[in-house]
């Protein structure tokens, strides 16, 4: 397959290239154009500007894979626009190609946080209706929008579909185009959130919240990488799909693996919950590190199904356990700072 990848240079990209590069003919679209083993030719966004979809001498792609986007900023310094701008303009420009091109799939990055800020019940599926809260997960659900209002999904409303949207199915028939909302995804080189836990874990602080027993999901990027060339390869239904590993990990396992990675004893501490909130409280008042909001943040649950997914992939597992994919995660963060 000719397969278009943008944003190919960052984390997920670079993954994707090393699986994907020795059965596809893979080529790039990025801000940045330097060479790249594995990747035929990285075009620049000027190339795909719509007035030169008829024109451009563009190799036919079989496949896009949109990855390119805005990264959750945790430090609320980015300008709202900016994300709007890059999350859902950027969207906007490829999907309006991939609809006049050959290309039969297309795989659109979203987040679970386009769907959900907290997950209300045992976990997070597809059907809720979204929520985002912030301009990070407000872009990407407005993304969304955009491409189901251009392209209709499968519906299980019992109206079925209006006269339009009959009209459209048909005239996209041949297209796939699938909706991921990957959970916080990590792999060597890239620890996503976990570096907060991991640099109090590496320093020997003691962790003060074990006795709050959240459970969070992850995405191995080996795992993300084995689903994008299922949905490539197979035939499976256009779609919105969460992705995250099989299993939910707390906090406590989340450090007693660290801390079997750097071949530490974990030092966690269950101080009595109520004073921990007490304590959360107060900092609210006294504008301190640890408040309501962030105690909030640090022991909530926040598990991802993907039920759905594995059904359409025809799997019952995923590839990598997630404690397999954390220890590996962190093994390669501790080998670069003993190298540093």
């Amino acid at each position: 397959m000719n397969i278009l990848i943008t944003g190919i240079h960052g984390f997920v990209g670079s993954n994707l290239v090393i699986a994907l590069k020795e059965h596809h003919s893979l080529y790039g679209l990025d801000i940045v154009a330097p060479e790249k083993e594995g990747v035929v030719k990285t075009f620049s966004w000027k190339d795909f500007e719509p007035a030169s979809f008829p024109m451009q001498n563009l190799p036919e792609f079989d496949a896009i894979i949109h990855l390119a986007g805005k990264a959750h900023d945790t430090k609320n310094r980015s300008a709202a626009q900016t994300y709007f701008d890059i999350n859902t303009g950027l969207t906007q420009k490829i999907f309006d190609f991939f609809l006049e091109s050959a290309a039969k799939k297309f795989v659109f990055f979203s987040s679970v946080k386009a769907a959900a800020d907290s997950v209300t019940g045992d976990m997070l599926t597809e059907d809720v209706a979204p929520a985002p809260v912030g301009p990070y997960g407000e872009s990407k659900i407005a993304a969304e929008d955009y491409i189901k209002e251009h392209f209709i999904l499968p519906t299980t409303s019992p109206f079925g579909y209006s006269s339009f949207e009959k009209e459209e199915n048909e005239r996209y028939s041949d297209k796939r185009v699938y909706i991921l909302r990957p959970c916080m995804i990590h792999g060597p080189g890239n620890k996503g959130n976990l570096n907060l836990l991991y640099n109090v874990v590496r320093q020997g602080i003691p962790w003060p919240l074990g006795a709050f027993e959240n459970r969070r999901s992850f995405t191995s990027i080996d795992n993300l990488c084995y689903v994008v060339e299922g949905l490539l390869t197979k035939e499976v239904a256009s779609g919105i799909y969460h992705m995250g590993d099989d299993e939910a990990l707390s906090t406590n396992e989340l450090i007693a693996l660290m801390c079997r990675a750097l071949e530490r004893k974990p030092h966690i501490w269950k101080m009595n919950r109520g004073l921990m909130e007490f304590c959360a409280r107060v900092g609210t008042l006294l504008h301190l590190p640890l408040n309501a909001e962030r105690l909030r943040k640090l022991t909530e649950n926040y598990v991802v199904s993907n039920a759905k997914i594995k059904a359409a992939l025809g799997i019952d597992r995923m590839p990598v356990r997630a404690e397999e994919g954390i220890v590996r995660t962190i093994k390669s963060f501790s080998n670069i700072k003993v190298n540093n």
